[in-house]
């Protein structure tokens, strides 16, 4: 929300403006109608776009043009031109809207009651200039305490009591509205108690999810942590736990993650480079493996856990992860057939767009190279870059980088014959085989 409205948010490491001390930077909003930025976000649709996050919990939606200041109650303004933008852009792109209400002393009365107004003229707002929210959370991260308050999940009472008008606002009045939650981060007794809250009317469990807090935060990392399988293992933990509340308290329901990326507070020096494209791609290949039917990273373009780079919208890395991602991995998972190794992950679906075919992921962030021994012939997508902390990346051993005019460079697969293929360390490939007449993929 923030990025929308303009605000103090994560600081990038290489800022020269403030002393590092200050964790936050003033930044514009961001502007949601630039050619480039409209056209890298339209190469990763289908896709959802999430306007929320902890900022969002205190937004005032302006019932005017001209409001530039806060009410009471509220510590920042959306206006009605930059939600249009938003909509506009959601349009433009194929990302269908994802958002949060805010849920600050603004908006209840004397009682600490949540009135749905505000969250009733942004849904009303949006339906009269043609666009659509596709699914909500009532607030972000209910059982996080922020801006000195204290976290909903501490008085579950007043929680359950606001949701219940959250859902009646929206089966009212807006009932194709998917209702996610509870939208909590971490595995503590609070998501369960906030879930068995909403239980009975949510249409997606959603949770959040950061392996670590980055170094902004104190969080203590290295590099070696990032690459390490304890680090990575740590999504099927969480996921495990998500999973075994839905069972128990709202069986079959889907699952969603709102809101991932590889730390929290902005991510990591290193969210910017290769190295976090391992533990990407991995976690998308987990989460797949696991069940999870939408996974949102933290961020389009602010910080330092940006796809894109925020001044200049130039992809980095973990862009063209998603991108290969997009275009080659569909929707059915399938049995790999090779066995984890000692650093080596293998993911496999059918391949997206190729009836009969199968795409598989190979991760290999070991220091050793693995052979794998390919029963047919495949089209082989190699990531690599120098050095693993590199803002660069190749794909089958050119660089990968956007055109004069923004567009994109055309990908396309290495001929692969059948037989022993080698997995070079530090290495990320993609296989398809689009002959490969797997029934499950007809």
């Amino acid at each position: 929300m923030v990025e929308v409205t303009g605000g103090r948010f994560w600081k990038p490491y290489d800022s020269p403006s403030q002393p590092q001390s200050d964790l936050f930077a003033y930044r514009p909003p961001i502007d949601l109608a630039n050619p480039t930025l409209r056209r890298l976000a339209s190469a990763l649709a289908p896709a959802y776009v999430r306007v929320s996050g902890t900022w969002a919990n205190a937004t005032f939606f302006a019932d005017r043009d001209s409001t530039s200041r806060a009410p009471a109650g509220f510590d920042g303004v959306l206006s009605r031109e930059q939600w249009r933008g938003v909509v506009d852009f959601s349009k433009a792109v194929g990302a269908a809207i994802v958002t949060s209400f805010a849920v600050s002393s603004g908006t209840r009365d004397a009682a600490g009651v949540w009135s749905p107004d505000q969250a009733r003229n942004l849904l009303t707002y949006t339906q009269t200039i043609g666009g659509r929210v596709a699914a909500a959370e009532f607030m972000n991260e209910p059982n996080v305490a922020v801006s000195g308050g204290t976290a909903a999940s501490d008085d579950l009472a007043s929680y359950a009591r606001d949701f219940r008008a959250f859902v009646a606002l929206v089966k009212d009045s807006f009932p194709e509205i998917l209702i996610l939650g509870p939208g909590t981060v971490g595995e503590a007794a609070s998501a369960s108690q906030l879930l068995a809250s909403a239980a009975g009317s949510i249409d997606a469990i959603s949770y959040h999810y950061y392996g670590t807090l980055s170094e902004r935060c104190s969080g203590r990392n290295s590099t070696e942590e990032a690459f390490s399988e304890p680090r990575l293992a740590e999504t099927d933990r969480t996921l495990a736990f998500y999973r075994s509340l839905r069972d128990s308290l709202a069986p079959g329901k889907p699952v969603w993650l709102t809101e991932t990326a590889e730390a929290a507070c902005g991510g990591n020096r290193w969210d910017a480079t290769f190295l976090d494209t391992f533990r990407y791609l991995d976690q998308l290949g987990r989460l797949a493996a696991g069940g999870v039917q939408v996974v949102m990273h933290n961020t389009l373009a602010a910080s330092d856990y940006g796809l894109l780079d925020e001044r200049t919208f130039e992809p980095r890395p973990n862009f063209w992860g998603a991108l290969l991602w997009r275009r080659l991995m569909g929707d059915i998972v399938l049995d790999p057939g090779v066995a984890a190794a000692t650093g080596l992950r293998v993911y496999a679906h059918c391949q997206r767009g190729k009836p009969g075919g199968v795409s598989l992921l190979i991760i290999n962030v070991g220091q050793t190279p693995h052979e794998l021994i390919l029963p047919v012939a495949a089209e082989r997508y190699v990531l690599q870059a120098a050095r693993v902390q590199d803002k660069g990346v190749l794909l089958n051993g050119g660089p990968l980088q956007i055109g004069p005019q923004d567009d994109l460079p055309q990908i396309a697969g290495m001929q692969t014959a059948a037989g022993a293929l080698t997995i070079a360390s530090a290495t990320i490939i993609f296989l398809t085989v689009p002959e490969a007449a797997n029934k499950a993929c007809q």
